[in-house]
């Protein structure tokens, strides 16, 4: 089980998310007002606030949502875990659909401090069942 520590969305692509405390998630979306919601595999993403530590304690220094992370979650290692993973957090259901991504361009992380963790710890997720979420709330996966 994972606590929520921080939700974030951007109002548009290529630009850094902002953590907004709490959200509604919309089934076959995303997070309502986020820029990368949509119809497809990619509607949420989520990423592991010890690897965002570990970061910081080389040196990144960065703030909530600077890797593009929908979700930052303390206690889960995403990158562990299978595709076809369902979390739940109240009455939202997510199912995994790709651990990491590619990076074709380096981002502004990567040309600030030599290293970007989204690529290899981050991971994504669809919308199954939407709801509210809140920073502070559980989120419990089963494989």
């Amino acid at each position: 089980m994972g606590k929520i520590i921080a939700i974030c969305i951007s109002e548009k692509r290529g630009t850094a998310k902002k953590n907004i405390g709490e959200c509604n998630i919309i089934e076959g979306f995303g997070l309502e007002n986020d820029a990368h919601g949509g119809n497809w595999h990619r509607q949420v993403s989520l990423l592991s606030y010890n690897r965002v530590l570990d970061f910081n304690a080389k040196g990144g220094d960065v703030e909530d949502g600077a890797f593009g992370e929908n979700i930052l979650v303390e206690g889960i290692d995403f990158k562990t875990l299978p595709i076809g993973t369902i979390f739940k957090c109240n009455d939202v259901v997510l199912e995994l659909t790709q651990v990491g991504k590619e990076c074709h361009a380096h981002c502004e992380i990567y040309k600030r401090v030599g290293d970007c963790i989204m690529p290899r710890e981050g991971v994504f997720a669809r919308v199954i069942h939407g709801g509210k979420i809140k920073v502070g709330d559980d989120l419990v996966c089963s494989k």
